[in-house]
């Protein structure tokens, strides 16, 4: 199936199961930050100290946060491929700042400064993954690319 894209076509298929891998290397990429977090760095990133390095229910939510904000991207880009001139630039700046805004987050709560910044980094990695992934879907869904 696919649908008029500013004279062309975006294949909904390929756009759709892109996102969905996307969502599913953006929940791994928590749980690995997690464990390296806790287990590696003895950092106690999003639970108590002594939960160890998998942690608890946190961890399943995060990741589960993480993913669902992936398949929120996914949408997003699919609403600009279809309704804006230059989507991939507009998804960009979008990215880039939902971002910062994930990395700058942990810094605004109570908790110890290395549990920040671990949490910071997870974010941008989350992030920058996902805006790199989404933009190489989009331009493989969109055939002959002119309108991206």
């Amino acid at each position: 199936m696919s649908e008029l894209v500013n004279g062309g076509r975006v294949w909904i298929g390929r756009l759709w199961s892109g996102g969905v891998a996307t969502a599913v290397i953006a929940g791994l990429i928590a749980v690995v930050g997690i464990f390296l977090a806790r287990g590696l760095f003895d950092v106690p990133v999003l639970a108590p100290e002594g939960a160890g390095a998998w942690g608890d229910a946190d961890t399943v939510t995060y990741a589960l946060s993480c993913s669902l904000a992936a398949l929120v991207a996914t949408g997003l880009l699919h609403l600009l491929l279809v309704t804006t001139p230059r989507p991939l630039r507009f998804f960009g700046w979008i990215v880039v700042l939902a971002t910062l805004v994930a990395a700058a987050a942990p810094f605004v709560v109570d908790s110890p400064i290395t549990s920040k910044v671990a949490t910071a980094i997870i974010n941008l990695t989350v992030g920058a993954a996902t805006g790199m992934l989404l933009t190489e879907v989009a331009v493989k869904a969109v055939p002959g690319r002119g309108a991206l």
